[in-house]
């Protein structure tokens, strides 16, 4: 697709919408005289991984983030109709300032995408300095987590009191933001 493409299909689309994301980039707004700007997003980026079988608990922790200011990513929310997903999973971990690992009974010992996106985030760790936070596991429920995780990482429980843990998940991240 070209520039001039791309520009036509966002003026296209901003006649049916006031705002026009595009992930990963920023966001096209159209005021009410019609002058179009772009926003450059500055929120910190969250991906969030998770099981199927979790996808109700998942969209309430995005829903959180993303009231708490941040940008956070999940298929069921950024991908569109015809993308290559899988491609476009890896570029919004590699991309994302945090990775959340959201572990349950439902994701601990299963076997597919939800680990497969895991150990391609540990891979993505392994660039990030020593001291840095990127890969923040999570337990959402009382489930056993899996060894190296709990050599390397320690985990944050959204459960029994969901507020409390996302508060503490909340601090983590500022904190290291600012460091």
């Amino acid at each position: 697709m070209s520039a001039e493409d791309l520009a036509l299909l966002i003026c296209q689309s901003l006649r049916n919408s006031n705002r026009v994301e595009i992930d990963g980039l920023g966001v096209f707004c159209r005021d009410a005289s019609g002058q179009i700007s772009f926003e450059r997003p500055f929120r910190t980026r969250v991906f969030i991984a998770y099981a199927l079988e979790d996808a109700d608990t998942a969209q309430r922790l995005y829903d959180d983030l993303e009231a708490s200011g941040f940008d956070p990513w999940m298929d069921r929310r950024k991908l569109l109709p015809g993308q290559n997903w899988p491609q476009r999973i890896r570029e919004a971990i590699e991309g994302a300032d945090f990775f959340l690992a959201c572990y349950s009974r439902n994701s601990a010992g299963k076997r597919g995408g939800f680990q497969a996106e895991v150990r391609f985030a540990l891979d993505c760790a392994n660039r990030v300095p020593l001291d840095d936070v990127y890969l923040i596991p999570i337990r959402l429920d009382s489930c056993r987590m899996p060894a190296r995780i709990t050599w390397e990482t320690q985990y944050v429980d959204l459960f029994p009191d969901w507020d409390t843990g996302f508060e503490r998940l909340i601090r983590i991240i500022q904190k290291q933001r600012r460091a």
